[in-house]
C-alpha cells in the first residue's frame, strides 16, 4: 500500500509539472496571438483529475485493498506505457502542447509523432491511465467510475477542441481515427 501511495504521489508531482509547462506554453501562445476556448469544461477537468487521484488513495485505504499480484504488475506496466505515449504526444506538440484548448490560428497542424496514427494520442493515454492506475492496487470502483466520467468529459473536450482547430485540422485529420490506429475512415468517426 505504501509503494502505491508513493506511485500516486509521483503521478501528482508529474501532473503539477504538466500544469507548469502548460502555463508557460499558454503564455507563449497568447503572446503569438492564440485564442482560448472551453474554459468552463477545463475547470471541471481539473477538479475531476484531482478527485481521481484522491479516489485511488481512498479506495485503497478505506477498503484495505491488497496488491493483486500479476494483475497489479500488468496494470503498472500499462500505466507506464500510457505515460510514454503521453510524453511522445507532448514532445511532438512541443510549445503547442497545453492542458487547455488554446489555438494559434496561423500555426500548421501537427501531423507527426503519434499524430500519424490517431487524432488524440494524449487522450488515449488518459483513457488508459483512468483504468490502469487504480487497477495497480485492484481499485475496480475507481477505475470504472472515473473511466465513465472521463468518457463524458472527453466527449465535451474533443468536440470543443476539434471545432476550435477548424478546417485545417479537419482536412488533416478528418479521415484519421480518434483513438485506435485501425486505419482511416470515410467519415472520420471511428474508434
Amino acid at each position: 500500500m505504501a509503494l502505491y501511495f508513493v506511485f500516486l504521489g509521483l503521478i501528482a508531482i508529474e501532473r503539477v509539472g504538466e500544469l507548469i509547462l502548460s502555463r508557460r506554453n499558454a503564455a507563449r501562445a497568447f503572446a503569438a496571438g492564440a485564442i482560448e476556448v472551453g474554459q468552463a469544461h477545463f475547470r471541471v477537468m481539473t477538479v475531476f483529475h484531482t478527485a481521481f487521484l484522491v479516489a485511488c488513495v481512498l479506495e485503497t485505504w478505506l477498503l484495505q485493498r491488497v496488491f493483486p499480484g500479476t494483475f497489479g504488475y500488468v496494470a503498472l506496466a500499462v500505466s507506464i506505457a500510457a505515460q510514454a505515449l503521453r510524453y511522445w504526444a507532448i514532445g511532438t506538440l512541443g510549445e503547442r502542447w497545453n492542458t487547455r484548448v488554446i489555438v494559434l490560428p496561423t500555426a500548421p497542424v501537427v501531423v507527426g509523432g503519434p499524430y500519424r496514427f490517431v487524432r488524440h494520442p494524449n487522450y488515449v493515454a488518459v483513457i488508459v491511465e483512468m483504468a490502469a492506475i487504480p487497477l495497480v492496487m485492484g481499485n475496480v470502483i475507481t477505475a470504472v467510475v472515473f473511466s465513465i466520467g472521463n468518457a463524458l468529459l472527453l466527449k465535451v473536450r474533443i468536440g470543443v477542441e476539434e471545432k476550435a482547430l477548424g478546417e485545417k485540422y479537419d482536412a488533416a485529420f478528418g479521415k484519421k481515427p480518434r483513438f485506435l490506429p485501425v486505419g482511416e475512415t470515410k467519415s472520420g468517426v471511428s474508434a
